[in-house]
């Protein structure tokens, strides 16, 4: 931080803090030609005013609050550049170092955790890697075949769902328009345990380009959409759908297939079952159709780690193999 903006940061929080004291103050006093106690001779709906001072209570609290501000920003950072007399800083704590104790070490936390004392967000990781570290290593080296058969496991796959699938996922991990249900056996690119993995660790870039990238006019769409209608097997108007299969073999069997039953090296759907990631409706189809889609999963290598991300796919796994 440049110094303008450290002097400018710790002017203002000062003068803050100064206002507040003078309002107190202020307020405090009788400023009026009534005594305390008296009517100021207004009253409204058979309530009168009197000239009552502030409740002691709550002139000494704010007193009490003005003092710890002045005495938090002299001992920790939050006057600019000015580091505080504790030198306290979010990524280096000397956390027990008095007594000896690394401040990076289990017992550090420990006793921050005993005397309430605040612990960087690091240390915690790196205890919490010390010791669940093994366990998951342990998973990772079980082959996913026999981790979906043991229950511990799966448990601590579901709580790993839970803090980083279930946003997009849902916490039943049914999916949502645009995220898939992960509980049938309708996969865009395959559900066999090495897939699914190879899903959460590398991510996915779902694309279905406007019409297709085809030469397709927007005079042919309602007949394309009537003919994948079609092949999900539901009332159609047979005509409508016979003019949308000619549009269909100008390109968009090369992504579904001749048989319209997708790609799962491409992350094609399959048009003939009755599971839609954006929505069924001949209305949803046609958008589809006209402007296409994109969805993004996000790689969880980096994130998560494959230890962790091992066990994710056995429990996702186990889901949908019940």
């Amino acid at each position: 931080m440049s110094s303008f903006w450290s002097i400018w940061i710790s002017v203002l929080s000062l003068i803050v803090i100064a206002g507040c004291f003078l309002l107190l103050r202020v307020c405090s006093k009788n400023t009026t030609d009534v005594k305390e106690g008296e009517s100021m001779g207004h009253s409204f709906d058979g309530i009168e005013e009197l000239n009552n001072p502030l409740p002691k209570w709550w002139s000494y609290m704010f007193y009490i609050t003005i003092v710890f501000g002045l005495v938090y920003l002299a001992l920790f950072p939050g006057l600019g550049n000015y580091k505080g007399l504790l030198n306290w800083t979010s990524s280096n704590q000397s956390i027990g170092t008095e007594k000896g104790i690394k401040a990076d070490s289990a017992a550090a936390i420990e006793l921050a955790a005993k005397e309430g004392m605040y612990v960087q967000y690091d240390q915690e990781v790196k205890h919490a890697n010390e010791k669940y570290g093994p366990i998951f290593a342990a998973y990772l080296a079980t082959p996913l075949e026999e981790l979906v058969k043991n229950q511990e496991a799966l448990k601590v796959g579901g709580r790993l769902f839970l803090q980083n699938c279930a946003q997009c996922h849902g916490s039943d991990a049914r999916g949502s328009k645009g995220f898939p249900n992960l509980t049938d056996s309708d996969w865009l690119y395959g559900g066999d345990l090495a897939t699914i993995k190879t899903t959460i660790m590398n991510g996915r870039h779902g694309m279905m380009p406007p019409k297709g990238g085809l030469p397709i006019d927007d005079s042919e769409i309602a007949g394309l959409a009537e003919y994948v209608v079609k092949l999900s097997g539901r009332e159609h108007d047979e005509k409508l759908a016979a003019q949308g299969q000619g549009s269909f073999m100008k390109g968009c069997f090369a992504c579904h297939g001749m048989d319209a039953k997708g790609n799962k090296l491409m992350g094609a759907p399959n048009l003939t079952d009755d599971v839609w990631l954006y929505g069924g409706s001949r209305g949803m189809i046609e958008e589809t159709i006209k402007h296409g889609r994109a969805g993004v999963m996000p790689a969880w290598k980096d994130v998560l780690g494959e230890e962790k991300v091992h066990v994710i796919a056995a429990y996702v796994y186990s889901l949908s193999n019940k």
